[in-house]
């Protein structure tokens, strides 16, 4: 049974993904929960009848207590089959109304929702490009990317439990009253204004506190994920009372921000407490008063009594559960801010796959300023020929990682054109430009998974004989081998902590070549590749790097220049500008920038704090 209400929705369904999400909640709920809507209209029409039987029980306990007034023997002589067939309905029927209303809501509706929000959402999150998750926090996208759908399934379920079943209710109780006299309708309609204009005040103040609220857990939680990814600069320069005070300025912002949502829900109580005595005495009294005068039964007055009551009880659930959802609409709509943003770096158009067939990379007047006025490149004109290895050299910020990630795409260049084999590479598709290029950064950034897993992250359907022959080449495995986790797991099923955090530098970057030298990809990018290694170590690294390039098209960034002495030609940026290129002898003759800098190594390390 749970599992056929399970498996009405498939939150995985596949759907159409746009660049540009809807900005406005409405829309931006209506487009996640289409695969739903469905059973949205089932679930409505259940709340319905739900209430409609829980109405119809209170007007039946009236009955009953104007039947009594026949007597024992009369009453089972003329409604006794009555009198079975309503103990019959309430004891199959309704758990049966009630077993498919909460079937529905529980596991049909509640725990796809937050899967498909969750899903859609990550998947939307990771098509955003680079530089976009360098103008955040990674620990607000991610507490965005969790809160919102448990958020947005609230919502559902509070639509449904609350919201619809408190309007059928409402208006059956209306209905209820106006049957035994019209009368008592006036005293239920004089309450409701008050009702809903208490309502209306309090929505209308919870939803922006709630909202204000949300964003401060989310800087909370941005600023303690940035502290403990960063433990070791905080521990190294002793800092903890100064992440303290950071944490602590934001504790205290998110506490002010609850206080204020608080205080609304405190006025919102008391004065729902007078409301409702008034719905009592008001409903209750004139039923009593209608009694007194003969024009009503003593079964009115109890049904009026029990319906005020209920209604009293309910009253307080409808305002907190229409405040929840207002309230998580807020948290929905901080959400939104992350998950609802355009995509701006997307494929052209009808973009095709990338053919490679030499590997020949043509850059023409390409310029980037990351949006300021200075910084990047300026009018770069640079042609690599297929298989011919380049060292690019410069001072910090002269441009030499823009180049690299212009060439990549992680930003889309201001200005100009990079081609590769003649195409243009905004014209083709972002996977298929990256899957053809291998790229070893100065940092051997891991995942939070197995050795294996992180090697075959270079090609996945490598065999294990592939993997570990990578391994050996990029000289991890032996080191691999002796690995072992917290929880026992060993050599390549260990796992490397966050960010390999478990591991050294040099074995971190080792598990890095070892990936990349998998991914065997044509065109190979090298961003300090050996700067964590020891020299031992680096001396037998340098010669699978050149193993690596034979066949290769290769740019490598080096600091150490002896690491790009022997390639083709080596490439000085300065200043966004190419200043000089030639081969390590040539720039040496030639007494420029790059001469300047070899003369100032110590060895061969490029001093870049050096004044020019």
């Amino acid at each position: 049974m749970f599992r056929f209400f399970e498996k009405l929705v498939d939150p995985y369904v596949p759907y159409q993904e746009t660049d540009r999400p809807p900005r406005d909640i409405w829309p931006f709920m209506k487009s996640y929960t289409r695969p739903f809507r469905r059973l949205f209209v089932l679930a409505g029409i259940m709340s319905i009848i739900v209430a409609a039987i829980e109405i119809g029980l209170i007007y039946y306990m009236g009955r009953v207590v104007d039947l009594l007034n026949a007597g024992p023997e009369e009453m089972w002589a003329r409604y006794g089959t009555e009198l079975i067939l309503v103990t019959v309905f309430i004891l199959l029927i309704r758990p049966l109304m009630q077993a498919i209303d909460v079937m529905l809501l529980n596991n049909a509706i509640m725990p796809n929702v937050g899967t498909l929000f969750r899903w859609r959402a990550h998947r939307q999150v990771l098509r955003q490009s680079v530089g976009w998750f360098e103008d955040d926090f990674a620990g607000r996208i991610a507490n965005r990317i969790m809160q919102t759908p448990p958020a947005a399934g609230e919502v559902v379920f509070q639509t449904f439990d609350a919201i619809s079943y408190s309007l059928a209710y409402l208006v059956g109780a209306a209905i209820l009253l106006s049957t035994s006299d019209w009368r008592l309708l006036l005293p239920l309609l004089g309450w409701f204004v008050l009702y809903g204009a208490l309502m209306r005040w309090t929505i209308l103040r919870v939803g922006p506190a709630s909202q204000a609220a949300s964003d401060a857990r989310s800087a909370v939680t941005g600023r303690v994920v940035d502290a403990y990814t960063n433990i070791h600069s905080v521990k190294m320069f002793d800092h903890h009372d100064m992440e303290e005070s950071v944490a602590r300025e934001a504790i205290e912002n998110a506490r002010k921000t609850f206080q204020v949502e608080m205080r609304i829900y405190t006025v919102m109580d008391v004065v729902l407490t007078v409301l409702n005595g008034l719905l009592i005495v008001g409903v209750v009294g004139w039923a009593m008063w209608l009694w007194n005068a003969g024009e009503a039964s003593v079964g009115v007055v109890a049904a009026a009594s029990a319906l005020t009551l209920r209604l009293n009880a309910m009253t307080g659930w409808i305002m907190w559960a229409l405040s929840s959802f207002f309230r998580e609409l807020g948290v929905v709509a901080e959400g939104m801010e992350t998950i609802a943003q355009p995509i701006t770096l997307v494929d052209a158009p009808g973009a095709k796959p990338l053919k490679l067939t030499d590997g020949r990379i043509d850059m023409r007047g390409v310029t980037h300023h990351y949006g300021r006025r200075s910084g990047g490149l300026q009018g770069v004109d640079l042609t690599i020929e297929p298989g011919e290895r380049i060292g690019l050299v410069g001072r910090s910020g002269a441009g030499k990682s823009t180049l690299i990630k212009l060439l990549l795409r992680f930003y889309e260049a201001e200005g100009g054109q990079i081609c590769i084999d003649g195409q243009d590479i905004t014209r083709v598709t972002q996977d298929s430009l990256r899957k053809h290029i291998g790229m070893v950064q100065q940092e051997g950034s891991l995942l939070h998974r197995s050795v294996r897993e992180n090697i075959l992250y270079g090609r996945p359907d490598a065999t294990e004989e592939q993997m570990i022959a990578a391994a050996k080449q990029a000289q991890a495995h032996e080191f691999i081998l002796d690995l072992q986790d917290p929880e026992g797991r060993q050599g390549y099923n260990a796992r490397v902590g966050e960010r390999g955090v478990k591991l050294s530098g040099g074995q971190r970057q080792r598990i890095t070549l070892a990936r990349v030298i998998l991914k065997d990809a044509p065109i190979l990018l090298l961003d300090e590749a050996t700067s964590a290694l020891d020299s031992e170590v680096e001396a037998a690294i340098q010669e699978t790097l050149y193993g690596m390039m034979a066949g290769k098209t290769v740019i490598a960034i080096a600091h150490r220049l002896s690491t790009i002495a022997e390639m083709d030609r080596i490439i000085v940026l300065d200043d966004g500008r190419i200043v000089e290129e030639g081969n390590h002898d040539a720039l040496l003759m030639r007494g420029g920038l790059y001469a300047d800098f070899w003369g100032r190594q110590s060895g061969g390390f490029l001093k870049l704090d050096v004044a020019e």
